[in-house]
């Protein structure tokens, strides 16, 4: 009797070990090789397609981030599921392209998530899109939104506004589904070919991924929101240089720690 009442002892203790262990572990990162995610806002997308074409030459890869999708036009949305079967991803970027932050603050969270994001979910299924990132639009967001948006998309990308050392650059992936890119339109006051030279460096020595964002392509910048495409080629060139992997936003989860 005695030995069964201490077998009965031990395999408690053991199971409250185990479940002590199990509560208390720590969500460990899976290892990745050092790289770039490109990521495009807005609906551009002749302008994406142009610069497809320009760059597939590289092997890129790039998340585009649709916003209005139900005004686009039958010829655009080809564009985008042929680069889709390409091996870009396309996200979303919101209905109407709202302000989060400042419509949340005005309306609620539940109104822009009835205006902003089930239509949008709605649409993109209706387009036959599997859509599972998500990038706010001028890049504000709170924790609120985050928790909120949490429920439908895997992974959500804001901005990272500053133009810090990049040791302090918020641009790199923290293992964490909320992430932050730093915008190369050319009218970005923190943009400089040497500055994301210095964060394409860092990367590549300290094993980082590195976030970026634009909007429009083009050849010469007439306006605000307009990433060059000799931009794109630099940051191409220097990845193949070097040998740094390309990144779509849904290639984040996977890398996410297990918990």
């Amino acid at each position: 009797m005695k030995v069964y009442f201490t077998k009965a002892i031990l395999f408690l203790m053991f199971l409250t070990f185990f479940s002590c262990e199990t509560k208390n572990k720590i969500p460990v990162s899976k290892p990745y090789k050092a790289g770039v995610l490109l990521s495009f806002d807005d609906a551009y997308v002749d302008e994406w397609y142009e610069a497809d074409q320009a760059l597939k030459k590289y092997g890129w890869k790039a998340t585009f981030n649709v916003c209005r999708i139900d005004s686009i036009g039958a010829p655009q949305m080809k564009k985008l599921h042929e680069m889709e079967k390409e091996g870009h991803e396309i996200a979303a970027h919101g209905y109407h392209h709202y302000n989060a932050v400042k419509f949340v603050k005005q309306h609620g969270i539940d109104a822009y998530m009835k205006q902003e994001i089930d239509p949008m979910i709605v649409s993109m299924k209706r387009h036959n899109f599997n859509v599972t990132s998500f990038a706010y639009p001028y890049g504000e967001r709170s924790d609120a939104l985050d928790k909120a948006l949490s429920k439908d998309y895997k992974i959500i990308r804001g901005r990272a506004f500053g133009g810090e050392a990049p040791e302090k650059q918020d641009s790199f992936f923290n293992n964490s589904k909320i992430v932050f890119a730093f915008d190369i339109d050319n009218s970005h006051i923190h943009f400089s070919i040497p500055y994301v030279l210095e964060l394409l460096d860092y990367a590549k020595k300290h094993n980082k991924i590195l976030l970026l964002c634009g909007h429009k392509p083009v050849k010469n910048v007439t306006e605000n929101y307009q990433t060059k495409i000799e931009t794109l080629e630099f940051i191409c060139k220097y990845m193949k240089l070097n040998d740094l992997k390309f990144y779509k936003l849904s290639d984040l989860d996977e890398l996410l720690p297990e918990e």
